[in-house]
């Protein structure tokens, strides 16, 4: 079998504060699978917003897949999720909260070949929380070099 496809969003627990994670489809053509399978994939400022009853992330860069020819894609444009429509309604309401968005969190091949991402719903984190956030990282590296 292939090596896995895991791509993450650092950034994203780095600034928000995940609050319930979820594992979306993604509606892909195939030079953006492709470029997918090759990880080529930004999450710089990417996030979901809700346009009707579906959810879509906007800002996610897939790199143009070299060999596409004429059918290639354009690197940023909006991309639909594919959510039932139980957790679309679930989510939506917690939106609306104040101070909760819902961002891209991974993209990763599943075992039958599809392309999925892991989105949160997420609170923006203070200054002070990043700092705490920095720290414990440190006192982790720090533990983990005493124990080698």
């Amino acid at each position: 079998m292939p090596e896995q496809i895991n791509i993450k969003n650092r950034s994203a627990t780095f600034d928000y504060a995940i609050e319930e994670r979820l594992k979306a489809g993604i509606v892909l053509t195939g030079s953006e699978i492709k470029s997918v399978r090759l990880g080529k994939v930004s999450f710089n400022d990417s996030y979901c917003f809700f346009d009707g009853n579906e959810l879509w992330i906007k800002s996610l860069h897939i790199a143009e897949y070299i060999n596409a020819g004429y059918a290639g894609h354009k690197a940023v444009h909006d991309r639909k999720l594919l959510l039932t429509k139980k957790e679309l309604r679930k989510w939506h309401n917690k939106v609306k909260e104040k101070g909760l968005t819902i961002v891209p969190l991974s993209m990763f091949i599943n075992e039958n070949g599809f392309a999925k991402v892991e989105i949160g719903l997420g609170r923006g984190k203070k200054v002070h929380d990043k700092r705490e956030t920095i720290k414990n990282r440190d006192v982790e590296r720090e533990i983990k070099r005493y124990l080698k």
